[in-house]
Formats: structure tokens, sequence, C-alpha cells
């Protein structure tokens, strides 16, 4: 196997800022996982992607944009109990679809922003149009089928929709519409959704949510599927001071600085472990 893999998983607001702390750490310390042959980014990550591979703004910059004081106004919020019912939910799923066609109706039937609201709201964050010349897969799932489905420059959907799609968490933002399908958080699938590095020989994985539960796989169960075939693969998750950064609710940007601090922080403590998988 060939190639590299950056894998970055969903995690709200504060995954954002832990991620981009994360990868401005790293790079720092001489270590740009921005040259990955391919991106994978579910939810915050495929923001996070898209910053990555389209190159039109620096690590530094990127980081420093998660420093900034949030404009006024009220955060949505994904705390411990929504989390909770997810997991409930997904405990009593038989499979991944079937907990995506459950995550789907709970989203279709909820009282959210419209989706041309969130539209707006997701292309302030993005300010991008174009797919990037590197590649970047977006994960998102059918919220009818419980199916996903990853999302690339070929895929014929618009950058903002995808990036829109992969972003829509169930209850709280509304599913997008593509083509006549309405798509949910690929988050619902993996919060990771590592598997799609398959073939990949070195994969580096940072997630924001560590967590699985019932028929969903982890970062860490998915890392180690890849690892069994072959590859490389380090896994990066939150420590207990990130974790004490992100607080009670994922959503909040007034934690996002704090959130990439802690992210930076922790980079310096991983550039050898990471090294050993991305270099050749």
């Amino acid at each position: 196997m060939a190639g590299t893999a950056l894998v970055l998983g969903g995690g709200g607001l504060t995954g954002i800022g832990w991620e981009i702390g994360v990868l401005a750490g790293l790079a720092e310390a001489g270590l740009d996982l921005a040259d990955a042959d391919v991106v994978i980014g579910t939810s915050a990550g495929s923001i996070v992607g898209a910053h990555l591979t389209s190159r039109h703004i620096g690590l530094d910059e990127m980081y420093e944009r998660q420093l900034a004081v949030p404009e006024n106004g009220s955060a949505a919020r994904m705390g411990p109990a929504a989390l909770a019912r997810f997991a409930a939910i997904a405990l009593r799923s038989r499979d991944t679809v079937s907990f995506g066609v459950r995550m789907g109706r709970l989203a279709l039937a909820a009282r959210t922003v419209t989706e041309a609201e969130q539209r707006t709201a997701i292309a302030r964050t993005l300010n991008l149009t174009d797919w990037p010349a590197r590649r970047l897969v977006i994960t998102a799932v059918d919220a009818a089928t419980g199916e996903r489905t990853a999302f690339d420059g070929t895929s014929g959907v618009r950058l903002l929709d995808a990036v829109g799609a992969s972003c829509a968490v169930p209850g709280i933002y509304p599913p997008v519409t593509i083509d006549g399908t309405r798509w949910i958080d690929g988050g619902v699938h993996s919060s990771a959704n590592a598997d799609l590095a398959a073939g990949y020989g070195r994969v580096v994985i940072v997630a924001p949510m560590a967590a699985s539960g019932g028929p969903i796989a982890g970062p860490r169960a998915q890392g180690e599927r890849l690892a069994r075939r072959g590859a490389r693969v380090c896994v990066l998750t939150p420590d207990r001071a990130a974790r004490a950064a992100f607080g009670r609710n994922v959503l909040d940007p007034a934690k996002r600085a704090d959130a990439a601090r802690a992210g930076r922080r922790q980079a310096a403590a991983q550039v050898a472990q990471i090294q050993k998988v991305w270099s050749n």
C-alpha cells in the first residue's frame, strides 16, 4: 500500500478549533499534514479539510482565526444530553444504516433554522466556492435510506452543499437538499469515517469525538482495522485538558479558542509518534 491519508473527524465548533490547533502545532514542529494524498472530512472535519486542501490561507492564519473573539449571538447547543440521546438511538439500532434512518427521521421532524439560513451560515464560515485541486472527500448520510456517501470534486455536487450536508447535525440543523435528496451529518455513520482511508499506507486520524456506541465504530477501532490490513496508523483524540477546554457544548463559539490552544499543546507531545507514521 502507498500514499498518505489524513482523516478529520466531526466534533462541532470546538472540534474545528482543536483540529486546527493540532494541525498548526504539528506544522510548527515541521510536520505538515496538508500534503496528504487525500483528506477525508466529516462534519467539523469537512470545514477544516476544505480550508486545508484549498490552501487559500495558511495554518497560522487558520489558527489565529480560531482565537478571535466570536461575534455576539446565541449558540446552538449540542451537549451531553443530546449526545446521550444519539447514543441511546444507536444502541437500539442493529447497524449503521438503521441508525441513519432513525436519525434521518429525527432530523426531518425537528424544528430548526431554515435550510436557507443555515446555508448562509455555512457559506460565511467556509468562504470557498470551488473544490480544491488536492483530493478532498466529504461524508454525509441520506436522511431517508441511512446510507453514507462520500462526495468529492468529481461528484457533481457543489463544495458548499457537500460541507453543509456533512455538518447537518440531526435535530439541531436542517437536512441539506441536493438534487431532491435530503442529507444529514456524516458523523451519523461514524464520527471519523476512517474506513474510507482503506488502501492508503500511512494514515493519521485526528478525531475530536472518540466515543462509539452500538453499531457505530469509533476512530480507534477503525484505525485498528486499517492497521490489521497493513497500514501504518496513528489516531489522535483529545486528551483530558482538551476535553475540559471543550466545555459542555461543542457548538459554543466561545470555547473555540481554548480548544485550539489545547490542540496545539497536545500536538507538541505527539509529533514523534505521528512522524513515525507519516514519514517514509
